[in-house]
């Protein structure tokens, strides 16, 4: 039986599969990687960095590429989506409509395009405008130090 979704990795006729092609898997791996020895043996940073996860799982919600979840709250205050220059629009329009709908305690969006290599902020109250940039203020770290 096929159910609709709302994921935009998992594409709109059930034969084509999954969208996650290696080069984008490859940056979610690093940046889980390289924040989960800070999170889990470092212990370094307060938010645990989980890949592909919903952001409320008690309904459907949307699936950031990498969220940064506080355990002690279960809010996220951070997101993170991977693209390439074709999707960047699209990741950009849902990083500041999941952070300006205040739903999910989101303080922090980054997009990273992996083929321009650009790397783009977007915190709660920016009101709209997108730095370039991969310094989060939370974890105080530059994010693109892992890739």
């Amino acid at each position: 039986m096929y159910f609709p979704t709302t994921n935009p990795l998992v594409l709109a006729n059930e034969d084509q599969g999954v969208w996650a092609p290696a080069d984008h898997q490859r940056i979610i791996s690093k940046l889980t990687i390289g924040l989960g020895v800070l999170y889990h043996h470092k212990k370094a940073i307060q938010l645990e960095p989980l890949p592909e996860t919903m952001l409320d799982d008690t309904k459907a919600s949307p699936v950031p590429d990498l969220s940064l979840v506080d355990t002690t709250t279960d809010e996220t205050p951070i997101i993170i989506e991977v693209c390439k220059t074709n999707g960047q629009k699209g990741d950009i329009q849902k990083i500041v409509q999941l952070i300006d709908d205040n739903l999910y305690g989101i303080r922090e969006g980054f997009i990273y395009n992996y083929k321009t290599q650009q790397w783009y902020r977007y915190r709660f109250g920016d009101g709209g405008l997108i730095a370039e940039s991969s310094f989060s203020e939370i974890l105080q770290l530059d994010l693109n130090s892992f890739l």
